[in-house]
This record gives structure tokens, C-alpha cells and sequence, in this order.
């Protein structure tokens, strides 16, 4: 019995390398799960559920597929693929997240989060964050052409890109006085998140109370997966192939 976590795979075409390794994730090792959860960032950026492309079908079928098979896939938003709504849904047969979930991982309760909100010293790209989150604006914008809302991806991309250049390190970590006041609103010992790209199990310990901040790792260079069963936990990697 375990469950796998998984986050920051940033899948787009321009890389079939890290494409390659969430295919043979999904049929070799998903597979045999109890539970898949996806906590953000699974593109590298999702434009909209009316996406036509090829590589955005084939993605959805490996998800589709892995449910139909009985297994439950739950899905929380991130920083680029937060337009995946309730179509993709749909269509694939996986489970919307909260921002902030609690579930009950053999009777452990756990917070789960993409976790770009605990970096709370990253002020410009949260002021960005509440912005295109904003109902109206989503709106607006998942009504626009295909061939528009992906130049207008584009140009977004281009200045995260050289605005993450000029940040250090330490503002795109997470805050510590935010971690802990997210579990103590959720009334948890544990929390699983991704975004930082820094996969680690840190251990916390508070009044005499020990509390576990798992850490997520990125795909870039390799797969990155939480096994987490009724045994205990532990981060692996899954190597790319040719």
C-alpha cells in the first residue's frame, strides 16, 4: 500500500526527455499506487482546458487511462498550470484540490499545497499571483482564441523569466513562520509541498512536538517522487531514458 506525490514536472514539448519519463511514471509506477496526487506545475505552462494540441491530448489520455483503471488521481493548482479547471477535470477523471488540502494518509492527516504561497518574501510575484487569479479576469481571459491567450503566455514568460534572474535564492524559499502557521490553521503535523525545487524531509520541532515539511524535487534532470505508505516515506528519482 503507498501513495505517490508528485510536483514541478513542467511538461511542455520542447522537452520529450521529461515527457518520455511521466509516461513510463504513469504505466510502470502510478500503476501500482493506491493514490496519485499532482501538486502543481505539471506544465511548464497550461494555456486553457480548450487546448488542441497533440501533446496536450496526450497527456490527458495517460490520466485518463491511469483512473479508469482504478486509480484516483488529485490534482492541486500551481504557479503555471492554475488554469486547469473543471474541463480538464472532465475529461480526464482526476479530483480538483483546494489550495490548502488535509488527507488522511494512513491515518496520518497531511496539509498538501503546490507551496508558491509559504514564500511569502517573494512580494512581486505574489502581488502577480493574486492578480491572475482573480475570477473576472480568468474569465476573460478563457474566452479569448487559442492563438491569442498563447502570445499572451508568451510575453508572461518571458518577464517571469528575467524577473526570477534578478531574485535571490532565499526569497523564492519558503518562509518558515508561514509553514508552521499553516499546519497550526490546519491542525496538522505534516505537510507535502513542491515549488522550491529543493527536495528534502525536514524535521521540525516545536514545544516538544515534531512536525515533517516533505519537500517535492523538480524533473529537469530527472524524475522526482514521494513514496509515501503505511510504512513510513521516502524521495526517489526515476531516471530519463533515450
Amino acid at each position: 500500500m503507498h501513495t505517490l506525490f508528485i510536483s514541478d514536472l513542467h511538461l511542455t514539448p520542447k522537452r520529450p526527455d521529461i515527457t518520455n519519463c511521466f509516461i513510463s511514471f504513469m504505466r510502470e509506477d502510478a500503476i501500482k499506487a493506491d493514490a496519485l496526487y499532482v501538486l502543481g506545475d505539471l506544465f511548464d505552462f497550461w494555456i486553457g482546458d480548450d487546448d488542441p494540441t497533440n501533446f496536450a491530448e496526450q497527456i490527458k489520455s495517460e490520466f485518463k487511462t491511469l483512473v479508469s483503471k482504478g486509480v484516483p488521481v488529485f490534482f492541486s493548482h500551481g504557479n503555471r498550470d492554475f488554469l486547469v479547471g473543471k474541463r480538464f477535470a472532465k475529461q480526464t477523471g482526476v479530483t480538483l484540490l483546494e489550495e490548502e488540502q488535509v488527507v488522511d494518509l494512513y491515518g496520518e492527516k497531511v496539509v498538501v499545497l503546490h507551496g508558491d504561497t509559504l514564500c511569502t518574501e517573494d512580494v512581486r510575484y505574489l502581488a502577480f499571483r493574486e492578480k491572475v487569479h482573480k475570477p473576472w479576469l480568468q474569465w476573460v481571459f478563457n474566452r479569448l482564441p487559442f492563438f491569442i491567450k498563447t502570445r499572451i503566455v508568451r510575453k508572461i514568460q518571458s518577464d517571469t523569466s528575467s524577473d526570477k534572474s534578478n531574485k535571490s535564492m532565499s526569497i523564492m524559499d519558503v518562509t518558515p513562520g508561514e509553514v508552521l502557521a499553516v499546519m497550526e490553521k490546519h491542525q496538522v503535523n505534516s505537510m507535502i509541498h513542491g515549488h522550491t525545487h529543493r527536495p528534502n524531509i525536514h524535521k521540525i520541532s516545536i514545544s516538544g512536538e515534531e512536525k515533517t515539511r516533505i519537500v517535492l524535487g523538480d524533473w529537469y534532470t530527472q524524475g522526482s517522487i514521494l513514496v509515501y505508505s503505511d510504512h513510513g516515506y521516502e524521495l526517489q528519482n526515476k531516471r530519463f531514458t533515450s
